[in-house]
């Protein structure tokens, strides 16, 4: 079978305890025509020496204070011969040899600018982030896409026809990918799911990382909110919004026989939605009213 040219672009930053599996996964995968671009941002822990004996056609190392997703994102794409470029982190181990195949295949609708595929948690996961996972990525795509728009570069792909139009935002230190796809959306173009492509990745955070966390997504999120979003209420976004993530993690828990984890979930959850309340405030205030972007 002719196999059009591929190419996968690799994030990294001090993930050389899943590096070897996640490239031992890749030169397993059944569609074969591909090239590595690898991006590290400053590890320290083995990863650049890993990479480098993997021998990706491009290696490009910088420092973290220089690492700003959009930019690293469109450089990738410039850097690739392929017409359709596929997005892995580093932490993202492929499961099995049919995770590329279904992303390309997905790509060969020119209505379909970006793909995404489905992300298990890994055995050490938390209650509270193993459920956002098992209820975020479906194991069907109807399910997925009733949910709402939602994209995760973590394992993904895009069409350089579309990304040509218009790549991603550089000016966003978080949710470049969600505001890249809503643009896609915006402009007559699809945003695939594709749960038979599957990763192993998971990240737990601490309450004030996941505060962080939310908070900066929120900000970023503002610059291209509704207007109705404007002013979310305390009772509405934050009380009402916690109790009922609370309940949900509560039934997960007793399904998953995790109870001992739910008083952790419910500070979790809060500080989430504390995060989402005060970020999009903040960015609301930055991008809009004092038109700074």
């Amino acid at each position: 079978m002719n196999q059009p040219r591929v190419s996968i672009v690799l994030r990294s930053f001090n993930e050389g305890w899943a590096l070897h599996g996640t490239l031992d996964a890749l030169k397993a995968q059944a569609y074969g025509n591909w090239e590595l671009i690898a991006f590290d941002s400053g590890s320290s822990d083995g990863s650049v020496e890993i990479l480098r004996e993997f021998g990706p056609a491009h290696f490009i190392q910088m420092l973290p204070h220089e690492y700003k997703p959009g930019r690293v994102l469109n450089q990738g794409m410039r850097l690739a011969q392929g017409d359709r470029v596929i997005f892995l982190n580093a932490d993202a181990t492929p499961q099995g040899p049919d995770w590329l195949g279904p992303l390309v295949e997905a790509l060969d609708d020119p209505k379909v600018a970006a793909v995404y595929g489905r992300q298990i948690p890994r055995p050490d996961c938390e209650a509270a982030f193993a459920r956002d996972y098992t209820d975020r990525f479906s194991t069907k795509p109807g399910e997925a896409e009733a949910k709402g728009p939602f994209f995760s570069m973590v394992s993904s792909g895009l069409r350089r026809d579309a990304w040509v139009i218009r790549g991603f935002r550089e000016d966003m230190q978080y949710s470049e990918d969600d505001e890249y796809t809503r643009w896609c959306r915006d402009h007559g173009f699809r945003v695939a799911y594709r749960p038979e492509s599957v990763v192993m990745h998971s990240h737990n955070y601490t309450p004030r990382q996941a505060y962080k966390r939310c908070f900066g997504e929120s900000w970023a999120l503002a610059a291209v909110s509704s207007e109705r979003d404007r002013k979310p209420t305390i009772a509405r976004s934050l009380l009402l919004g916690w109790t009922r993530e609370v309940a949900g993690d509560l039934a997960y828990c007793i399904r998953a026989n995790r109870l001992r984890q739910f008083p952790s979930t419910a500070r979790i959850r809060f500080q989430q939605r504390l995060g989402r309340l005060h970020g999009h405030q903040a960015g609301w205030q930055m991008h809009r009213a004092d038109r700074v972007l």
